[in-house]
């Protein structure tokens, strides 16, 4: 067994245009401050990341790794989430993800993808030049719009939607295999890849590739009502990355898991800071140490209530909390007998 690393925090929901959040050197020396020993970098904003450069360039990854580093930081893993999204997507989302991508390519659906598994290939050969292990994305999404199955689906649309989903990441998979790095895929509402059955009919077309893994988020599945300890008993040989994010669920007489098309705060599914909501997280952290979990302890700040600073902060010292030091002898050992063959031979009468 190894013990956790962490704990590290993900950038998305911190960057902004005022400082400390608007550069890296700020939003590093802000997260150290806070007891954070690991980022999570989005690659979608230059001014933290040039990811083109970044794959490029050995020299620019290193100076990059070297100025995390100068903050008593590391890089845990690079994310492409919104780039991500965009390898798949339904035409009645192309107006919503338009903005995902850069203006010279929205309105435009081919080459919006072509950029998108560029950005991919991008991030494949960074994450390799700055000797990371993992990367996350998004699966993006053919069948979303069919999620529930009235009108009735004709025969053979989720096969030929999980067939075409194969067919675009399967090239992609294979450049992070050249690049030995692991594709985690954060099975997420909105995408096609948003539980253990979509992503096992993903593996199916994809050939059980042995790059496409799993990025944890038990909060995303308290929404879907799906047994999220369970989960990591099936899937920890694919389970290669892990956002530590809180969530709860609370129905009523009047809504349930679809919400009633209310924001955030008024669903009956919502995120909450770490320790606010129903996330058992003793058990997960028991059981990503019982398989050897390999990662980071990432936390993934999202909250209806609270405000994100606070939620940072509170975020640290929980992880820590929860983090468990592996042990690396046994509790009886004081009562070992010792290795004698002979004997054990005679005890079993052979």
């Amino acid at each position: 067994m190894r013990t956790i690393k962490g704990p590290a925090i993900f950038l998305a929901q911190f960057i902004g245009d005022k400082a400390p959040f608007d550069s890296l050197d700020g939003i590093c020396a802000w997260a150290k401050g806070l007891g954070y020993k690991g980022i999570q970098l989005p690659t979608n904003d230059t001014r933290f990341i040039d990811l083109q450069k970044a794959a490029e360039s050995k020299t620019y990854a290193d100076e990059l790794k070297g100025r995390v580093g100068a903050h008593g930081l590391e890089i845990t893993e690079l994310s492409t989430h919104l780039q991500g999204q965009l390898v798949a997507v339904h035409p009645a989302y192309d107006s919503f993800f338009d903005g995902f991508a850069p203006a010279a390519v929205r309105g435009n659906p081919k080459a919006r993808t072509a950029w998108a598994v560029q950005q991919l290939t991008y991030a494949a050969k960074a994450s390799k030049n700055l000797g990371l292990q993992a990367h996350v994305t998004f699966s993006g999404s053919f069948l979303w719009p069919m999620v529930y199955p009235w009108p009735q689906r004709p025969a053979g649309l989720v096969e030929d939607g999980f067939r075409e989903l194969g067919k675009r990441w399967l090239p992609i998979l294979q450049i992070f295999e050249i690049q030995e790095i692991d594709l985690c895929y954060e099975l997420h509402p909105g995408e096609d890849l948003h539980d253990g059955v979509t992503f096992e009919r993903f593996l199916k077309e994809v050939h059980d590739h042995p790059r496409a893994n799993i990025l944890y988020d038990p909060s995303h599945f308290v929404l879907q009502c799906l047994d999220y300890l369970s989960f990591i008993d099936i899937y920890h040989e694919r389970i290669r990355m892990f956002h530590v994010k809180d969530a709860e669920f609370n129905p009523t007489g009047r809504q349930g898991v679809y919400g009633g098309y209310s924001g955030w705060i008024d669903r009956a599914g919502r995120f909450r800071s770490l320790g606010d909501g129903q996330v058992d997280f003793k058990s997960i952290f028991s059981k990503m140490a019982q398989y050897d979990f390999p990662g980071w302890a990432v936390l993934e700040w999202e909250c209806c209530l609270k405000h994100p600073e606070d939620g940072a902060r509170e975020g640290a010292q929980f992880i820590k909390e929860h983090i468990i030091h592996v042990t690396d002898k046994a509790f009886d050992d004081f009562a070992a007998s010792g290795v004698d063959a002979a004997a054990n031979r005679r005890v079993l009468g052979i």
